[in-house]
């Protein structure tokens, strides 16, 4: 049993809360747009991560990360992809990925916007965390986690605040 904390759209800034949210996990998972390598290195600094860049996300950031990931854990699949869309308007990338992955879980960010979608289709879940960053046009501050074990993702929790 795994407990997740996913972001994206951090842009270089972290919410404090991020921390206290984040502290049971054993992994975090940042979707892209990371916003510069202080960042990445505090998440780094703090908990095993996973990441991938974003379209914001250059120079140092493109060295280190890959464009998506796709791993297994607890049995799941997971591939994780910044802009990736969403079921029934994947990004072509997303689809040719999840064409040739065939995951369970799908994470995305960029759109700003959280979802959690089930796409019967493709037999898989759509996450997309929302924007954690202080920067964007979006009005809330959102991130989540969530448990992962044997295959199922498990009490799923969403932190929001409204941006000042």
């Amino acid at each position: 049993m795994k407990q997740i904390g996913l972001i994206s759209d951090t842009h270089g800034w972290i919410h404090p809360r991020v921390f206290s949210f984040f502290s049971n996990c054993d992994e975090i998972w940042h979707a892209g747009d990371i916003g510069n390598i202080e960042t990445f290195d505090t998440f780094k600094n703090f908990k095993p991560i996973r990441a991938v860049y974003g379209n914001i996300d250059g120079g140092i950031l493109r060295k280190e990360l890959k464009e998506y990931e796709f791993f297994t854990i607890e049995n799941l699949r997971v591939l994780m992809l910044h802009i990736g869309g969403y079921p029934g308007r994947y990004s072509e990338k997303g689809r040719d990925l999840i064409s040739k992955y065939r995951p369970g879980l799908f994470i995305s960010g960029h759109s700003h916007i959280l979802k959690v979608i089930p796409d019967k289709k493709n037999n898989l879940l759509h996450i997309n965390p929302g924007a954690a960053g202080n920067s964007g046009f979006h009005h809330h501050i959102t991130f989540i986690r969530f448990m992962l074990e044997s295959e199922k993702i498990t009490d799923l929790e969403v932190f929001e605040i409204k941006r000042k």
